[in-house]
């Protein structure tokens, strides 16, 4: 399989099952960076929203009918005290297994910072826990820089 065989295009509601089975696949990804994550009924996102909200981009790569890799961008206000007024907020980012490793994950940003380009938007954010050094280091090779460092204490 070659990244060339794979097509990006916008996701629509009839996506819904498959997209929903990515969201459990990075909620079981991120468990073990997070013990707080409840073991069952979790959902990070109300998908359908997101999909058809004008201020964001649900875009999905599809291979001979299959779903294969996702992402979003949502279009936030940024804090006051930013030059900014608003940014690219980028999550949702899965490959299936068999397809990892290929730069589809860097195929969905670059299509989902174009769209915010496009829209006028010059800053772009996303998360990733600090101990998931391979997405981390993904990242980072990608151009984005590490901003902000969030601390959690539970007692």
């Amino acid at each position: 399989m070659a990244i060339k065989d794979v097509v990006l295009r916008c996701a629509n509601l009839d996506d819904l099952l498959s997209l929903q089975t990515f969201e459990q696949g990075i909620i079981d990804a991120e468990r073990p960076f997070n013990k707080s994550i409840k073991k069952t009924d979790v959902n990070y996102y109300d998908l359908a929203d997101i999909i058809q909200n004008v201020d964001s981009e649900v875009v999905v790569g599809e291979h001979s009918g299959q779903l294969v890799c996702s992402g979003f961008i949502q279009t936030r206000q940024s804090k006051s005290h930013f030059e900014h007024s608003h940014h690219g907020y980028l999550g949702f980012m899965y490959v299936v297994e068999e397809f990892r490793g290929q730069g589809l994950n860097r195929l969905v940003i670059d299509y989902l910072v174009n769209w915010g380009k496009k829209r006028g938007l010059s800053d772009f954010y996303l998360e990733a826990y600090t101990d998931n050094t391979p997405a981390i280091r993904a990242y980072t090779k990608m151009g984005f820089e590490p901003s902000k460092l969030s601390l959690k204490l539970s007692v």
